[in-house]
């Protein structure tokens, strides 16, 4: 018995549905190839469920009204489709006949049940679907005679797999065919073996589109390992193909998309229909079947998060979620949620959710869109209309709204809304966004209001408080009591990016892992399963260099923060800046982008303000131009006027710089092939659905969700489109990484703060001196006040009780300020998150709550300070853009840190440091510049001199071939290039801007070099002198004094504890990237820096105490420490900074102001070698606390105690090698 063969696979699948979900076992002869119907079947079912109407059409036609009635079935098949006649019927001479019944949504009526029951669900085997040739599908299943499923399955240890199948529908099933058409007969086409299952609803030959249908494994594609022992795939049949799961899916949730284009044409404007028939993903069946079942057995008062990836198909999901849970009844058959409603600001949202649930009920009301004024909404919620689609902003005014309009028609007819007995299903588009601040709040007051009313009325009455504070009172205890959970109210929260505060409110667990979110689809799976793309595959970040000078006499002392910034927007705004990014972006563009996706790629450039999205399209324009380009046209967005400061007569607008299109219609117009490139600036970043955006250029710092969220727009899916490219002026990899990280498959979350906290942030408080509890009482006595005791003078009020804080608050020093606001901001700032998830009913939180809202609106705000205008006294002296890194970022490696929330108190603000103009030039051109190091030699001739002497590419040359020695070489050339600039300023130019000449002269200078230092090692074989006076490697002022060391020996330790040993086998690589990442070296003083100690290192080999252990040492660096070396230092010096915590250090190097490192030439120690490599930063040490050296010394034995004095001892290592030897 062959037991590997497909069609074992075949009967296991068979008797599965026929065994288990009762289908009945069809023949191929059964089939009518012609009609593509099975008409015994037909005939049966029409009998049995609908006699009387088979009586009456069998009167009049008699014999021939079997053919009659499959024939008018055929025909309507045909025409209206078969979705539309399953559910609704079909007319025969005036009768109306059902194709099948559906489960009802509840038990009231059970010949509706018994109906539904006589469903005839059939599977056959090696059907013969066609007249014309004896092709035979390996299984289809019928529905009533109706054929609506087919299976062509494969068994991979007969030698075929899942994508066979596919072929095999591509290339061998003609959608021709009848059984095949769309809309007219099969609704959805499986390809399967037994790993994977795939889907599609249309075949079009080598044009059809199969989705992934696997349920995932470890947050990725795939399915797991089944834990019954049988296929991976089993799910399919042994589930979704069940019976009652199967009806489900026919009955509620297949249906019709239709999507209409506007498409300009020479002919005008021309609009395009595009149908897709829609059979649920995996993902999206099994989480809304698993969050109605949840509702169905817990009743309302629960808090969903669904995290669905981008590329899930939420739209979808939330339909027919808002569908179910809108006729959801529970064992005593009352529905168990009076009205759905769906928060969203989507436009698309509510349209595609009126015409899918309209196919389902195929009647009007049952979807109200909210989209004229909240009188429309009120009127939705009183009349109970089961689906509501609105915005969260309305909320607020729903109780004034209602008042109005008893105002309006008398109080005896006004309208009455009462939630009492009333249950709501809150479905949230976004999470995030629209569960923040006090709409969301309103919106459970709104529907909550009757069952909040009697337990602010309780608590009042419990807490004891006189008939004179009670209407007061009661109005705070309602606001305190709509924070939290309301027991009528679920909400349904769906997300692609939850934050630490969603997972915390929406935080009803997944019963199969108890964890939240309650359902998952990861950006993991996704990409996978190429619903969406990975924008991270093709990264490119550039980095520029440059260098400024102070150009004018003055040297004012500057606010570094401030003034940092002021030199950095120059920068951004300088012509070069603008014209070398610009050529950047087009360029690439036009060369790598443009004939992307069929020609039509499309590319968005992100920008850091409004300001910089006008000098990018002025200068994308400008250039453009120049260059005579007619294949790129660009477009802005941004919101308002914009005034550029060195032109302050003229302001710029969105409409104006795109020659007069409306921000309404720039999606439209972005959309045809006039436009190329779209500048942003916040704008478009979340949201925006244009699947032909291939590239993105990043000129804005991004960061966590901001980052993941405007990246993100690339990867939605087109025909033609396969991957995405990005190209980042600002971001590193590896902050990218860390943000996408976050969402890409599970990721932990810190567990609540502690809810005494507040309790501690309303004691400081309290302590301030500046927030009177008497003044919040007074405060919230005129804000909650009943309607009816409003009066004109309330507004006067509460700015006079606010006042005296204020004035308290004047009196304070800055620093106090500081501290002071930080905290109101932190306590309203934790309270309304908090107050969501923990049940504190405490009125005094709520009063000081409310107060400080308002207070901090009105607290002074910290003086801008100086507006620093640079552009007079510095000056651009050299800029050049360099690319750093190209690839994929690669999310499959690393750990995801978990989601944090709020805990430290205040705002963590610091006074301004001051500093001089020239000194913040200095420092950003060490950071930014260290790159172009000026050399006063002569040009190629000292080039190629410097080349030859250089030991790095002597050793380079006598161990690689001319091509290798190429790349060691080119990455050399640059280097020294640059060392050279001052005073070649145009053959620097020329070699920095010209590609073709640069590589000309490299290689010219290669062969030379090359041959050169070949031939001087054939002569000689010494070995490698101890010898850093080679200047190709220090150029700077700051380094010339490395030419005072000629040998090692010359070379002193200076120590006078027993921790040597501990001291020198320090790790000087441990943290390099760390340091290079903080801007506290260069990649170039790092390339000599380890040339350095790799030196030292073999000098000291054979000795007991190695400089240095590995590459890959992840102690703490001995770079660290030697930043504080000062002339004259000493090993204990350097060990106690060496010994302070790293996040210490960390903090004082970010900080780190500039000035020069001085060692004298006839005392130099080991340390200060190595200082001298180091940039001209401050000392470290003087960052460092006394305090804090005091108390390791005292950690010290006794005898450095008393000592605490500097021993110098004289080691020469050379001396001490031959000893022992």
């Amino acid at each position: 018995m062959n037991k590997h063969t497909e069609a074992r696979f075949e009967d296991a699948i068979e008797a599965c549905l026929v065994d288990v979900h009762k289908y009945e076992q069809g023949q191929s002869s059964d089939f009518d190839t012609e009609k593509a119907l099975e008409p015994k079947r037909v005939v049966r079912f029409i009998r049995e469920t609908q006699k009387k109407v088979w009586a009456s059409l069998e009167a009049i036609h008699g014999d021939g009204l079997e053919t009659l009635v499959v024939d008018t079935l055929s025909k309507e098949l045909n025409t209206r489709g078969p979705l539309k006649v399953l559910r609704h019927g079909f007319k025969c001479f005036g009768k109306k006949i059902r194709m099948a019944f559906f489960a009802p949504n509840n038990h009231k009526n059970a010949d509706t049940w018994e109906l539904y029951g006589k469903n005839i669900l059939s599977v056959t085997r090696q059907l013969y679907y066609s007249s014309a040739h004896r092709n035979s599908l390996d299984m289809v299943l019928f529905l009533n005679g109706i054929p609506v499923t087919t299976l062509e399955l494969k068994n991979e240890l007969s030698g075929q797999d899942v994508e066979h199948a596919k072929r095999q529908y591509k290339n061998d099933r003609d959608h021709k065919e009848l059984i095949f058409e769309f809309k007219k007969r099969t609704l959805v086409h499986f390809a399967v073996d037994t790993q994977l299952v795939f889907m599609a609803t249309r075949l079009s030959g080598n044009k059809t589109f199969f989705l992934p249908f696997n349920k995932g494994c470890n947050s990725g594609a795939g399915n797991p390992v089944s834990e019954s022992g049988g296929y991976k795939t089993a799910y399919l049949w042994e589930e979704v193909l069940g019976r009652d799961s199967f009806l489900d899916i026919l009955g509620r949730f297949m249906h019709l998309q239709v999507e209409e284009k506007r498409v300009l044409t020479d002919k005008g404007i021309k609009k395009i229909t595009k149908e897709t028939m829609i059979f649920p993903r995996f993902h999206q069946l099994n989480a809304v079947r698993s969050l109605v079942s949840h509702a169905y057995e817990s009743g309302p008062g629960r808090n969903y998060l669904v995290e669905h990836s981008a590329g899930s198909g939420k739209s979808n999901s939330i339909a027919w979620l808002a569908h179910r849970l809108s006729s959801l009844h529970n064992e005593q058959e009352q529905r168990i949620f009076n009205s759905v409603i769906v928060v969203t600001d989507r436009r698309v949202l509510d349209q595609q959710l009126q015409n899918t649930i309209y196919q389902f009920e195929h009647k009007q009301g049952v979807v109200q869109k909210i989209d004229e004024d909240t009188r429309q909404l009120v009127k939705a919620l009183v009349d109970g209309t089961p689906i509501i689609i609105t915005t969260l902003q309305k909320f607020p005014f729903v109780t004034e709204t209602i008042e109005k309009l008893n105002e309006e028609q008398g109080i005896e007819e006004g309208l009455k809304f009462s939630t009492e007995g009333k249950n709501f299903a809150v479905i949230v588009d976004e999470a995030h966004s629209s569960q923040s601040g006090e709409s969301a709040m309103e919106l459970k007051g709104v529907l909550n209001r009757d069952g909040i009313q009697q337990s602010a009325a309780e608590y009042a009455v419990e807490n004891d408080f006189g008939v004179e504070d009670s209407d007061n009172f009661e109005d705070v205890c309602r606001e305190m009591m709509k924070r939290g959970k309301q027991p009528n109210i679920s909400f349904f929260a769906f997300t692609a990016t939850p934050k630490y505060k969603t997972k915390h409110v929406f935080n009803e667990p997944d019963p199969n892992t108890g964890k939240v979110p309650f359902h998952k689809y990861s950006m993991r799976q996704a990409i996978e399963e190429k619903f969406i793309l990975d924008v991270l595959k093709h990264y490119t970040t550039y980095t520029a260099y440059f260098g400024m000078v102070k150009s004018s006499e003055e040297d004012p002392h500057v606010e570094r923060k401030k003034a940092a910034l002021a030199l950095a927007r120059n920068l951004n705004r300088h012509p070069t800046n603008l014209y070398q990014k610009t050529e950047v972006m087009v360029e690439h563009f036009r060369q790598h982008v443009r004939h992307k996706i069929g020609g039509r790629a499309k590319a968005m450039v992100v920008t850091g303000s409004r300001l910089q999205a006008v000098d990018y399209k002025k200068q994308f324009d400008k250039y453009i131009k120049e260059k005579g380009y007619t294949d790129v046209k660009s477009l802005v967005a941004f919101s308002g006027t914009v005034t550029d400061p060195k032109v302050p007569d003229k302001e710029y607008t969105e409409v104006g710089l795109n020659g007069g299109i409306k921000e309404s219609e720039l999606p439209e117009q972005f959309d045809t092939d006039e436009y190329q490139v779209l500048l942003v600036a916040e704008k478009y970043q979340t949201g925006f659905d244009q699947p032909l955006l291939h590239t993105m250029y990043v000129d804005k710092k991004l960061s966590g969700i901001q980052a993941v969220q405007t990246l993100s727009r690339l990867n939605r899916t087109c025909a033609g489109k396969e991957d995405t490219f990005v190209l980042d002026f600002q971001n590193k990899r590896e902050d990218i990484f860390r943000a996408f990280k976050d969402f890409y498959e599970d990721i932990a979350y810190e567990e609540l703060t502690d809810a005494q906290h507040l309790y501690r942030l309303q004691d400081q408080i309290d302590e301030s001196g500046i927030v009177f509890t008497s003044e919040v009482e007074e405060f919230c006595k005129v804000y909650f006040q009943p309607k009816r005791q409003e009066s004109k003078q309330d507004h006067a009020k509460f700015n006079s009780i606010l006042d005296k804080a204020i004035e308290r608050f004047k009196e304070l020093e800055e620093e106090e300020q500081t501290e002071v606001k930080g905290l109101l901001v932190d306590f309203r700032n934790m309270y309304s998150f908090l107050s969501q998830v923990i049940p504190y009913q405490d009125s005094d939180l709520e009063q000081l709550y409310t107060y400080a809202r308002f207070l901090l609106t009105k607290l002074p705000r910290k003086a801008s300070g100086t507006d620093y205008h640079v552009e007079d006294d510095v000056e651009l002296q050299y800029y050049r853009l360099q690319k750093i890194s190209e690839g994929q970022i690669d999310l499959n490696t690393g750990e995801a840190k978990a989601l944090k929330g709020p805990s430290d108190v205040g705002t963590g603000q610091q006074g301004e440091e001051l500093i001089r103009l020239s000194e913040l030039v200095d420092l950003l051109n060490d950071r930014f510049g260290t790159d172009f190091n000026q050399a006063d030699q002569l040009f190629f001739d000292q080039i190629e001199q410097e080349a030859v002497g250089s030991e790095k590419l002597r050793m380079a040359a006598a161990v690689n071939s001319l091509d290798d020695f190429r790349y060691v070489f080119k990455k050399a050339f640059s280097g020294l290039v640059i060392d050279r600039m001052d005073g070649n300023e145009e053959i620097f130019n020329k070699l920095m801007g010209d590609v073709e000449f640069r590589d000309l002269a490299s290689e010219h200078l290669l062969h030379k070099v090359y041959h050169s230092l070949k031939s001087d090692a054939a002569q000689t074989s010494k070995p490698l002198p101890l010898n850093f006076g080679n200047k190709q490697l220090f150029q700077t002022p700051q380094l010339e004094k490395l030419d005072a060391i000629t040998k090692l020996a010359s070379i002193t330790i200076t120590t006078d504890i027993p921790y040597v040993d501990d001291i020198v086998n320090l790790s000087v690589l441990g943290h390099a990237r760390e340091l290079r990442e903080l801007g506290v070296v260069t990649p170039k003083q790092l390339e000599a820096y380890f040339e350095l100690t790799a030196e030292l290192s073999a000098t000291f080999k054979g000795v007991d105490v190695p400089f240095i252990d590995s590459v890959d040492s992840n102690s703490n660096s001995l770079l660290w420490s030697l930043s504080s070396v000062t002339e004259g230092s000493s090993i204990v010096e350097i060990a106690l900074s060496y010994y302070q915590p790293a996040s210490e250090i960390a903090e004082v190097a970010v900080d780190i102001g500039s000035g020069a490192l001085t060692v004298a030439e006839s005392s130099l120690t080991l340390a200060g070698v190595v200082a001298l490599l180091q940039k001209p930063y401050k000392a470290i040490k003087q960052k460092l606390s006394k305090k804090m050296i005091e108390a390791e010394l005292d950690d010290r034995t006794d005898e450095v105690k008393q000592k605490k004095s500097v021993i110098i001892t004289e080691f020469n290592f050379q001396d001490e090698l031959k000893k022992r030897d």
